[in-house]
């Protein structure tokens, strides 16, 4: 049985191209239409996953609806003798009319149901490296041709190069810390005995127990008194 066809209009339609230097990020854009007056559900994939970064790379279409589909080519050493073999697929699939996980309905989906669209990805130079002789090509057997696989195309790529990034960062800080942390308690330590060195030796009694000799001699001398005192007291009241 054949698969329907295509029910969204893709734009552009058989090329996604990508122009120099690439060096550098370069960004193509491939715009989806929903003409129809049914939701369509479309997921989209490659044969170079790790190469492109693409945002989004599914969804839902409501009916008479668009979407700007954005796809970004990481950077790469690009040979102009090499030929390219990248390529894109579109799969789209009507929605059910009734609310569904949609990655299971991926999974589920029966493949005669499903509606897909390919296109190939050219690599185009600036017009300044365009006229560069290119250097020649040695001869080489061609290969037998092979069965392409697609997968779903990346769209967390650059997120989880830029939290790669981050993460790094804040470990070589919290090292930093850590290192500094360190320092400070050793410094901390150091001064605690630099104070215990600098004080004099306390003896082993405690202040209560060392009383000073004058205020010993005065107690003796007012007991002394007070017994006199008491004695002569006594004897009148006799």
């Amino acid at each position: 049985m054949a698969k329907p066809e295509q029910v969204l209009t893709i734009e552009p339609q058989n090329e996604l191209r990508f122009r120099g230097p690439f060096s550098v990020p370069v960004t193509s854009y491939m715009k989806l239409t929903n003409p129809s007056d049914r939701k369509v559900l479309f997921k989209i994939k490659t044969t170079a996953p790790k190469k492109y970064c693409v945002r989004p790379n599914s969804g839902i279409l409501e009916p008479s609806s668009n979407a700007e589909i954005a796809i970004c080519l990481q950077p790469f050493v690009f040979d102009p003798v090499e030929k390219n073999k990248h390529k894109f697929m579109v799969q789209t699939v009507y929605a059910p009319d009734s609310d569904a996980n949609l990655e299971q309905l991926w999974k589920d989906i029966n493949p005669e149901q499903m509606m897909d669209s390919k296109l190939k990805c050219v690599f185009e130079l600036p017009p300044d490296q365009a006229d560069a002789p290119a250097a020649e090509e040695p001869a080489k057997v061609s290969p037998k041709p092979t069965q392409q696989t697609f997968v779903p195309a990346a769209h967390e790529n650059l997120e989880l190069e830029e939290a790669a990034v981050e993460v790094q960062q804040l470990r070589e800080e919290e090292s930093l810390l850590r290192q500094e942390n360190l320092r400070l308690k050793e410094e901390i330590l150091r001064l605690k005995h630099s104070a215990n060195v600098g004080q004099p030796q306390l003896s082993k009694y405690t202040p209560n127990a060392v009383q000073p000799q004058g205020i010993s001699v005065a107690y003796l001398v007012a007991g002394i008194a007070i017994a006199i005192f008491g004695i002569i007291m006594g004897k009148f009241i006799l």
